[in-house]
């Protein structure tokens, strides 16, 4: 019987041995997994989660306040993360945004009316208008 004991000891350590070994290869192998992954830019993080006309305002913000609108991205980013965002951002709500920090970003708006089954901007319309005007 203490032969078996002994076999069965020996058995024993040769397991928790080869446990022990598995155990720090994973320990190993894991933090290069995570060292591979690069932080996102936060820039990145809320262009993913923009709507409709969300990456024109974001476009013109950047052009007309770029130190503003860094800090800005940064923010919106780290709630994004956190959570607290997780709805998509249309342009109407991120330009309601900046201008309630102060920020009057001015975005290109074009009125385009129908004329004749086609669409024609306003001011080609009103300068046809002004022709026809001018000539009579």
């Amino acid at each position: 019987m203490s032969e078996e004991d002994s076999e069965l000891e020996r058995l024993k350590a040769k397991r928790l041995a080869e446990m022990q070994k598995n155990l720090v290869s994973r320990q190993d192998s894991t933090p290069k997994q995570t060292e591979q992954k690069p932080p996102e830019n936060p820039r990145d993080i809320l262009v993913k989660v923009l709507g409709f006309r969300g990456l024109e305002v974001l476009q013109n913000a950047e052009s007309q306040f770029p130190n503003e609108t860094k800090i800005i991205i940064e923010k919106l980013s780290e709630l994004i993360k956190s959570g607290e965002i997780n709805e998509t951002i249309d342009g109407g709500k991120l330009l309601t945004l900046f201008r309630s920090v102060g920020l009057n970003i001015r975005m290109e708006t074009k009125i385009n009316i129908e004329q004749d089954g086609k669409f024609v901007s306003l001011t080609d319309k009103l300068s046809k208008q002004s022709s026809k005007d001018e000539e009579s």
